[in-house]
């Protein structure tokens, strides 16, 4: 087995990653490692160096200190044996070319593209194939630029916001094919800010802040971090006073009979709920979902203290 195959096998590594814009500290010393084949969503708000990390991933900047290796090659190596394609937020179509054929010019870069009729079809750009790009509309504009990452044919695909500016379906219809590109043995890693997405198609979560990994692991995992649980029930004659004083309630909603608590010990706050109120139905006892994971990780430690 060559030094090349054994890259391959270990995919993308990530190691004391650092990167500064003059007094800004972008990345803070990222350590990540992501396997063949894995579907890896970044999350963090802005300013968490998601988008500094793909950019370092892709080579398209360099890290103060730290290494990147992707395959067992440094990105420009990658990228130069079509090992990797993108699809950033920034950036342009070319211009006066239709889309067919700025695909068909796309292909021609890579050594095993896909076919273009294919790529028209699963990323539903067939019916506008002759338009011009510059005549695109929004959403419209955002399949073609995922066409022009497919069409390479990489063995890992990076998005950077993916869906922005595409409606429901069309979101709906994008995660189909990648869920299809995936099953190919495919490396996908993508930055969303829609939450749900990555709770949805990502085998794995990795949660910036700050500069820094603060999470990385399954959906589970992550929502697994924040102990709290929320309890929904319909308690006829409800006080609310009787609920800010059972046992680990946190934080607590009532709405005529129906009751939100949010706590920190739910079983002890149900026992006590049902011995006051055994009239109560419609119970329902639910773990932290990704969003209140994601607000207590990515939360500045400054200003929960206060």
């Amino acid at each position: 087995m060559t030094a090349f195959d054994a890259g391959r096998r270990d995919g993308i590594l990530l190691s004391g990653l650092v990167k500064s814009y003059g007094p800004v500290r972008a990345v803070q010393g990222v350590d990540l490692h992501i396997a063949p084949g894995e579907t890896v969503a970044m999350l963090g708000p802005n300013g968490a160096g998601k988008s500094t990390t793909i950019d370092m991933i892709l080579g398209l900047s360099t890290p103060d200190s730290g290494s990147v290796s992707l395959f067992g090659l440094k990105p420009a190596d990658a990228v130069h044996q079509g090992l990797v394609a993108a699809m950033l937020q920034t950036g342009s179509l070319i211009r006066d070319l239709s889309v067919r054929e700025l695909l068909v010019v796309m292909a021609s870069l890579y050594p095993k593209p896909l076919a273009v009729d294919e790529v028209l079809e699963i990323t539903g750009t067939t019916e506008f194939a002759q338009r011009r790009t510059h005549k695109l509309s929004g959403g419209q504009t955002q399949r073609v630029r995922f066409a022009v990452a497919l069409v390479a044919n990489p063995d890992l695909l990076v998005l950077d916001e993916p869906t922005a500016a595409l409606d429901v379906e069309a979101r709906r219809d994008f995660w189909a094919v990648m869920r299809g590109f995936a099953e190919r043995g495919k490396t996908v890693v993508f930055a969303t800010h829609y939450l749900e997405e990555a709770d949805a198609y990502a085998e794995r979560i990795v949660v910036m802040a700050r500069g820094t990994v603060v999470a990385d692991g399954a959906t589970a995992e992550i929502k697994a971090r924040v102990g709290n649980r929320t309890i929904r029930a319909t308690v006829p004659g409800v006080q609310r006073a009787d609920l800010e004083q059972l046992p680990g309630v946190v934080a607590l909603d009532v709405r005529a009979d129906a009751i939100t608590l949010t706590c920190s010990d739910a079983d002890a706050a149900l026992h006590r709920l049902l011995r006051a109120y055994p009239d109560a139905h419609g119970i329902e006892v639910r773990g932290a979902g990704l969003e209140e994971a994601f607000m207590e990780l990515t939360a500045d430690p400054s200003e929960v203290a206060q």
